[in-house]
């Protein structure tokens, strides 16, 4: 008959059962009873594990950064414009300092100069002034030469527009007769002057020698732009009046064959076209001067 183990028997069983256990992998490991020193030894690592990783987390934010707030921005850009204003400030010292240094060669450099170098030097600057005096002297005279001399009691203006009025006879291949009756016509209707009209304000903008005001005429030959002779502008150039002049003193029958002042008429249709007759001396000896060379 099995006897009964006993207490003994059953305990020692039972502690070597604890002692070793087997896992379904197969390793055996031996389990023991904590001790304080062990928990506390626990403790500590699993307090200095969340530590680096709280760590680690507080880094990787640092490093992405967060956005900056608007007071950053501004800080940011106030510290540029700085940066910005300490190197233009640097740079305008060192241009200075540059500038300074190359006057300061440019003096050294002179004064290292022999007395020889120094008056060779001046020659050639007067030489060089005394040429470009020289130069504006013979433009002078040359525009001088362009203008003609006035005859039969002109002032230069006047003569200047006589040939003018000469010149646009001549390219058109006018005869000389054309150009007697185109002078007596201005001497009449302008005295020879280039004239606006108070009449007409925009007569004003355009280059003139006085101002007339007989209704709306401008120019030499006082003509009118509301009678169709032209604009404002094209009347008041003197070249422009006289090709006028000229254009309608051709489509006159037999002008060259009647007394000028009254083909000057034919053109003009003035009130008064006797009045011409008293320019024909001077507006003659004009032309003759004009036309001495030609």
């Amino acid at each position: 008959m099995r006897q009964s183990p006993t207490h003994e028997a059953i305990h020692d069983k039972t502690t070597a059962k604890h002692r070793r256990i087997d896992d379904s992998a197969g390793f055996k490991f031996r389990l023991q009873w904590p001790t304080v020193a062990r928990l506390k030894s626990i403790g500590a690592s699993k307090v200095a594990l969340a530590a680096s990783v709280l760590t680690c987390l507080a880094l990787g934010a640092m490093a992405n950064g967060p956005a900056p707030t608007s007071t950053e921005s501004d800080q940011m850009v106030a510290a540029s414009a700085v940066d910005r204003a300490l190197a233009q400030r640097a740079s305008r010292s060192e241009d200075r300092q540059a500038a300074g240094s190359s006057t300061q060669d440019s003096s050294v450099s002179e004064a290292l100069k022999s007395p020889e170098q120094r008056a060779r030097e001046e020659a050639a600057r007067k030489a060089a002034e005394a040429k470009k005096a020289a130069e504006a002297a013979a433009a002078a005279k040359r525009k001088a030469a362009e203008q003609p001399t006035p005859v039969a009691g002109l002032d230069q203006t006047q003569m200047n527009n006589a040939k003018a009025i000469v010149d646009t006879g001549k390219a058109l291949g006018l005869p000389k007769q054309a150009y007697v009756a185109a002078v007596m016509c201005a001497l009449q209707e302008s005295k020879l002057y280039n004239l606006a009209s108070y009449a007409l304000p925009e007569s004003w903008s355009y280059s003139n020698q006085g101002g007339g005001s007989d209704h709306d005429s401008v120019g030499l030959f006082q003509q009118r732009p509301s009678a169709g002779w032209g604009s404002i502008r094209d009347i008041m150039q003197p070249s422009y009046a006289a090709t006028q002049f000229y254009s309608r003193l051709m489509n006159v029958d037999g002008w060259q064959s009647m007394a000028l002042t009254y083909a000057i008429q034919a053109v003009q249709v003035s009130a008064f076209p006797d009045a011409y007759a008293q320019h024909e001396g001077r507006a003659q000896a004009v032309v003759d001067a004009l036309t001495a060379s030609s």
